[in-house]
């Protein structure tokens, strides 16, 4: 059987989530002849799930101090060059509708498809190519520095490689750590990975202390690490969720202190004395109740604060309680892991890639952008935000 022709492009971009989509769009407006490439049968699978179908696509607010790195400033570059506005622009021109959450965060008002349907879109007058269902089965470069690559729809050649291909987060959705492998196969250090903004899970008798609290949601402060995040906690049956929590997973690892602030905004101290003094004859679970929700604030009580009438805590005893209720110790056993993780943390060293270009610094032509590398945002749209950038800088480039 006679091999199949090579198809050549200038740029071949294996990943066609939100970074590889950027950067095929960006590179072929440039007039580069452009072939994504992607192993799944659909484009933007984590688009369309993200934001419970609505796609927090950018956040307004977006700095290089929402992200992690071992290199902070690693983000600075591309952010500056490719804002939200830049995007919020093609969204506005699409005409697709959205609306602003909260903290800046922006959510299309019908569906993700339409954010999906932009960017095909916006890959087809350019000529930007799209195939989908084509597992790479090996890269190599050759004497001239083409880059060749063997794939289940026959070869393919171009003179730069960019590697969209995400992390290991949600591989029921196809997520792989073939790009980590590549980046290892050309020489680049890959830094520890890790699932990021992710469910916590409890065990042994913390998690028998919250038995029964299942479907509980409250606000709180969450803090570890010198770091603190202030939004909704939620009690699963299996450990703590909600936008705090996975805020926090960022942050936290397995023997870090880990608390939460119960009644964030308030002064736990003095809201105790207020009520001995107003309600001196009440308990504390029931003053609590009003104000946390009532499950918990019994459970609190049973465990962690013993109840009594207000009128019968001495100072010492109130500055006990409220400790209790600023810093209470959340001691987690884990993660959910990749399963549920919306990000991965780690990945390809940044200090071999120009923060400009995010070319390789060993292999000429070779380029890294979005989750594989090193740089991972915050809840709430940022990680969209770097998708964006990074995809937008590589495309600028090749």
């Amino acid at each position: 059987m006679p091999a199949t022709p090579a198809t050549h492009a200038d740029v071949l971009v294996v990943g066609a989530g939100a970074a590889g989509l950027m950067c095929a769009i960006t590179a072929a407006a440039r007039g580069r002849r452009v072939i994504v490439l992607d192993h799944a049968n659909k484009v933007g699978k984590k688009i369309l799930m993200s934001g419970g179908g609505r796609c927090n696509f950018t956040n307004t607010g977006t700095t290089p101090g929402n992200f992690i790195s071992a290199n902070p400033h690693f983000c600075k570059s591309a952010l500056a060059r490719y804002t939200p506005w830049h995007f919020i622009e093609m969204v506005e021109r699409h005409r697709i509708a959205y609306h602003e959450k909260e903290l800046g965060q922006l959510f299309c008002d019908v569906s993700s498809k339409l954010i999906v349907k932009m960017l095909m879109d916006e890959c087809a007058p350019v000529g930007a190519q799209v195939r989908t269902h084509c597992a790479i089965e090996r890269v190599t470069v050759e004497d001239d520095g083409t880059f060749a690559l063997a794939t289940s729809q026959g070869a393919f050649r171009g003179g730069r490689l960019v590697i969209a291909t995400g992390g290991l987060s949600i591989p029921a959705m196809g997520a792989t750590g073939f790009g980590y492998e590549l980046a290892r196969q050309f020489g680049h250090d890959v830094l520890p990975t890790r699932a990021g903004l992710v469910p916590l899970t409890l065990s042994g008798k913390h998690q028998q202390r919250m038995e029964g609290l299942s479907g509980v949601a409250m606000p709180v402060t969450a803090r570890c690490n010198g770091m603190a995040f202030s939004n909704a906690m939620l009690v699963t049956h299996r450990g703590v969720s909600g936008p705090a929590i996975l805020q926090i997973s960022s942050y936290w690892q397995p023997g870090d202190t880990l608390t939460l602030d119960l009644l964030p905004g308030h002064d736990a101290f003095e809201l105790l004395q207020q009520w001995q003094v107003e309600r001196p004859a009440a308990e504390l679970r029931t003053v609590l109740s009003d104000t946390l929700p009532r499950r918990f604030a019994q459970r609190l009580c049973e465990v962690w604060q013993p109840s009594r009438p207000m009128k019968q805590y001495t100072l010492p005893q109130l500055r006990e309680a409220a400790q209790v209720l600023s810093a209470w110790p959340l001691v987690a056993s884990g993660t959910e892991g990749y399963r549920t993780a919306e990000v991965t943390l780690g990945g390809v060293d940044t200090a071999d890639v120009s923060s400009s270009t995010m070319e390789s610094r060993r292999v000429p032509g070779l380029h890294f952008i979005g989750e594989v590398l090193d740089v991972t945002g915050w809840l709430g749209g940022y990680n969209f935000q770097w998708a964006w950038a990074s995809g937008h800088a590589a495309g600028q480039a090749v």
